[in-house]
């Protein structure tokens, strides 16, 4: 079972640390002296669907390039401040990259692959849009 923990350090900054001894510097304070932990939700989403992307895309010998991942959330105005929209965007390049295959291994990364993708779904709409960038030559 994953095991994480998170440390005070001053003010509203902690350091969360993994299982397997990766760290993070959260913050809650404005400014910030870290990463906001409702942003850490975000950043684990849009990491943990490229992980899968980039493998699907491996097996399907359509590998990558270039891949980045920006997440950007609605969230209610009021506490808690939930998150009930996300959208994805993948930035994807790579040699004789087709959209069917990179639609593909999107929608199975987010309906059967992620696990954050699977914990968020019943709380935030997940959407995700596509822009392919042209390989360097």
């Amino acid at each position: 079972m994953p095991t994480t923990s998170v440390r005070w350090v001053t003010g509203k900054q902690f350091v969360g640390t993994d299982d397997r001894n990766h760290t993070v510097v959260l913050s809650g304070d404005n400014p910030s002296t870290g990463v906001s932990p409702s942003q850490v939700l975000l950043i684990g989403l849009a990491a943990c669907s490229a992980s899968d992307v980039l493998d699907i895309m491996t097996k399907k010998r359509q590998p990558l390039t270039i891949l980045e991942v920006t997440a950007t959330g609605d969230q209610d105005p009021d506490p808690p401040w939930a998150y009930r929209r996300i959208h994805l965007t993948y930035r994807v390049s790579g040699k004789d990259l087709t959209p069917k295959a990179l639609t593909q291994a999107i929608k199975l990364s987010q309906e059967k692959y992620c696990s954050v993708a699977a914990t968020v779904r019943g709380v935030a709409e997940i959407t995700t849009e596509i822009d392919i960038v042209m390989p360097q030559e």
